[in-house]
């Protein structure tokens, strides 16, 4: 390849990773609250900027809404912006996908439009997770355990950080499980430690007794 062709190729991927990480930037939940209700999400609840803490403010309809946008947020990195950088440069598929669903994860994680305080980084991973899973053999079943494991989790406990943790770190295991490659199962590891990181408060309350549950079927 000529000193030319790879400055294009990595100008290519440097918008690409950008690009992602500002669409995961997006402060869905921080939108939602100045739009529908004139507050600062931050600022009530627990303070975080993320699907959970919007339906408890908001109610169920827009945090529903914001679970989801976050979630496309990941899709659109995986699958779109994966497909256009595949078109420019001559990476792997995989590894381009994973390198765009890891920047679009850290930007609603470290939103810039927020001073690099976003939110937990979950439902964003999940939707990474589902895009990796339209394009990649086998990780259909990988995505299905992992809400499945949020799922049962969630249904003994009521506790959404704590089904957020364990399904996340279920995740390399499951990879190991299906035989996925070194570097699905290294991405995997990598961001179960960076959510359990995130967790880290909401650990804490839980082994006091202090973590909310969330009951679905309230009002909100």
């Amino acid at each position: 390849m000529s000193g030319g062709g790879l400055v294009y190729f990595m100008l290519w991927i440097i918008l690409a990773i950008t690009a992602s990480y500002l669409i995961g930037s997006i402060p869905t939940a921080y939108l939602f609250g100045r739009r529908l209700k004139g507050i600062d999400i931050r600022q009530f609840g627990s303070g975080n900027v993320g699907a959970t803490n919007a339906l408890r403010l908001l109610g169920k309809g827009p945090g529903i809404t914001v679970l989801a946008l976050d979630m496309l947020k990941g899709i659109l990195a995986v699958v779109f912006l994966g497909d256009l950088l595949l078109l420019k440069t001559p990476l792997a598929d995989e590894i381009i996908r994973i390198i765009l669903g890891l920047s679009c994860i850290c930007g609603h994680i470290w939103t810039v439009f927020l001073n690099f305080k976003g939110g937990k980084g979950v439902a964003t991973t999940f939707g990474v997770l589902a895009g990796l899973a339209f394009k990649v053999p086998g990780l259909n079943w990988v995505l299905a355990l992992v809400i499945l494991t949020w799922l049962i989790v969630f249904m003994f406990t009521r506790v959404v950080s704590l089904s957020s943790i364990i399904s996340v770190l279920a995740m390399p295991l499951y990879m190991l499980m299906f035989r996925k490659s070194a570097i699905f199962v290294l991405s995997g590891l990598v961001l179960a430690v960076i959510i359990v990181i995130k967790h880290l408060s909401n650990l804490k309350r839980f082994f006091q007794g202090k973590e909310s549950h969330l009951d679905l079927g309230k009002p909100t």
